[in-house]
């Protein structure tokens, strides 16, 4: 490998010393370039957790590939048009010239390979066909599961770089929510019969972290009271995190990302809060909101403009003018950006340590790649931060953050079983989309938002959950948001520890009457999962059914004076409190009419 090559590589935790880099790579990268050097392999995934450096990694070995002539050219496979341009320059820095701007015909002879979209391959496969068959091509595919999205894409990729003399795929999530195969991946069979995707080096954030690679992250929750209107003209009325239906937990969740309600106002001057916490340890640390749409990203930046007196930058799509405002913000030390959806997967802004997730896709991928804008490790001590609504599915995936997974094709049916990560095709083209256009779909929902209130719920970091319930503004939520922003993993947790403990005593010491929220500590305050909130309601219309052959009533009778007493929606849109409450008055009946 040239010395030129390895100049400009991260200097971050060296392991050993081959090829004389000892400085330069991190362990992991000097761990996967060794296995590959000995075996050298025509395919090789390379699975690295959001922020461990892939495209160093990646880069090191097309540097090692030309200088052994093993490869004459490099081509590059980005999701976006910024990525394409973020290889580009970061394979500058090492002394390879790619070209971001090729659409057709000879290269010019400066450039050593090109970098490319995967829609570019999909509109012109045969062009990329080509160029592979006439020299020798590395073909570096960046987030390999993008590839999958698909079956064009996945047909262009496998017609563009069959006759490629080696291909690297790379993903920090090997994991997709459909089971569409991935081009050049391996798949295994199990001895349950079922395939997953075989990785040929893997780093996971578990690992990354114990190394200080990456950053650990703390996620903060909040609940609180919300209200809508249905399309049927029904109010309803119900609290983050309480067990509903999937249709009301979805409207509850957009009535919370509500801009004009209380709950986002709350949220986000919780989060400034934090990031300013957080920037007297990082002095440069910056803030994240991931919105849903294009009106809600520019209701969030008058928001955080009402609330800080600055400026939020705010990126609506993966257009040119977006690209640049990106890398503007990534310089410079502006407190906060606004993206719609996300800033997509690979961005490198290191200096991103606060996160909001306004938005409501809900798929482990999609989660997967937010959560991985802030975790990228620029120092040993650095800690990220990132804001949440109580959705159970949410919840799930931050307790789940070191679990590596692989891509499953053939995923078993359970009947009756909710599976968080078998969602449906549809969203997770959802999830995935680059564009940022207004699709309409929020005129569409049937529900309007009414109003919504912000409660602080819970703390969970490295699979533990922290706290009790406090108002925004008081002395409980200041405890939690004033957790230094330079901490070691283990440092976070015994805090978090003390936190918690101080919490409980002082709410022992308080008068009943003061006791306006649920204070149980967040251990004691699971987020009950549909399929329990199945069960109850199964509960009650049995409760029901034993009570019409003891009334002689007719089944809606009895539910429309259930509700009438009881208040709240039909039992479909009940929360479990609700449903409780109902089961509760039909056994008192019950018992009357002995």
């Amino acid at each position: 490998m040239t010395t030129t090559a390895s100049h400009h590589l991260s200097p971050a935790f060296p392991g050993r010393a081959p090829w004389g880099t000892a400085n330069k790579l991190r362990a992991w990268q000097q761990g996967a370039m060794e296995k590959y050097i000995q075996e050298q392999p025509r395919d090789f995934l390379a699975v690295a957790t959001p922020g461990a450096g892939k495209t160093t990694f990646a880069l090191t070995l097309a540097s090692w590939l030309l200088h052994h002539h093993v490869v004459q050219q490099v081509t590059v496979v980005a999701p976006t048009e910024h990525l394409k341009k973020q290889w580009a320059a970061a394979a500058a820095r090492i002394g390879i010239k790619l070209d971001p701007d090729y659409s057709a015909g000879p290269l010019s002879k400066e450039y050593q390979g090109v970098a490319v979209t995967y829609a570019g391959v999909g509109v012109r496969p045969m062009l990329h066909r080509n160029r592979c068959e006439q020299r020798k091509t590395l073909v570096i595919l960046d987030e390999i599961h993008h590839a999958g999205d698909s079956k064009s894409w996945g047909e262009a990729c496998l017609e563009a770089f069959d006759p490629a003399t080696r291909r690297l795929a790379l993903t920090g999530t090997p994991f997709r929510s459909d089971t569409n195969p991935i081009p050049f991946v391996t798949y295994e069979e199990g001895n349950d019969g079922i395939r997953r995707s075989s990785a040929d080096y893997t780093y996971g954030y578990g690992n990354a972290l114990g190394d200080g690679v990456v950053r650990p992250v703390i996620f903060l929750s909040y609940s609180g009271n919300m209200r809508w209107r249905t399309k049927a003209g029904d109010e309803v009325a119900a609290r983050l995190g309480e067990p509903m239906t999937k249709d009301a937990i979805s409207q509850a969740w957009r009535t919370a990302l509500d801009p004009r309600g209380d709950w986002m106002p709350n949220v986000l001057r919780a989060a400034d809060q934090r990031l300013t916490e957080v920037r007297k340890g990082i002095p440069d640390a910056g803030g994240l909101v991931i919105a849903s749409d294009q009106d809600s990203a520019r209701a969030y930046a008058k928001l955080i403009r009402e609330i800080t007196g600055t400026k939020a930058t705010v990126v609506l799509s993966d257009d040119v003018g977006a690209s640049k405002r990106i890398d503007e913000f990534s310089e410079n030390d502006d407190r906060w950006m606004v993206a719609v959806r996300m800033v997509s997967e690979g961005v490198d802004v290191p200096r991103l340590a606060v996160g909001v997730y306004a938005t409501t896709i809900s798929t482990p991928l999609f989660f997967a790649q937010a959560v991985g804008r802030f975790v990228r490790s620029r120092r040993r001590g650095e800690t990220a931060s990132v804001f949440l609504p109580t959705i159970p599915n949410l919840l799930g995936f931050a307790n789940e953050m070191e679990v590596e997974r692989d891509h499953v094709l053939d995923r078993p049916k359970k009947d009756g079983e909710e599976d968080p990560y078998a969602e449906s095709e549809k969203e997770m083209a959802e999830a995935e989309k680059q564009q940022d256009e207004d699709t309409g779909e929020q005129d569409m929902l049937p529900f309007e938002a009414l109003e919504s209130d912000a409660v602080f719920d819970r703390v969970l970091y490295d699979g533990a959950e922290f706290g009790m319930q406090a108002h925004p503004g008081s002395e409980e939520e200041q405890d939690y948001l004033g957790i230094p922003g330079l901490l070691e993993p283990d440092q976070v947790q015994l805090l978090l520890q003390k936190r918690q403990a101080r919490q409980i005593a002082h709410s022992r010491k308080r008068p009943d009457s003061e006791a306006d929220l649920l204070e149980l500590p967040a251990e004691r305050r699971p987020v009950v999962s549909h399929k329990e909130l199945l069960e109850l309601r199964k509960q009650l219309n049995t409760m029901v059914g034993a009570y019409v052959h003891q009334s002689g009533k007719p089944h809606g009778v009895i539910h429309t004076e259930l509700r009438r007493v009881c208040g709240g929606p039909p039992s479909a849109e009940a929360t479990a409190g609700q449903i409780r409450e109902r089961i509760k008055k039909v056994q008192e009946w019950a018992t009357r009419m002995r």
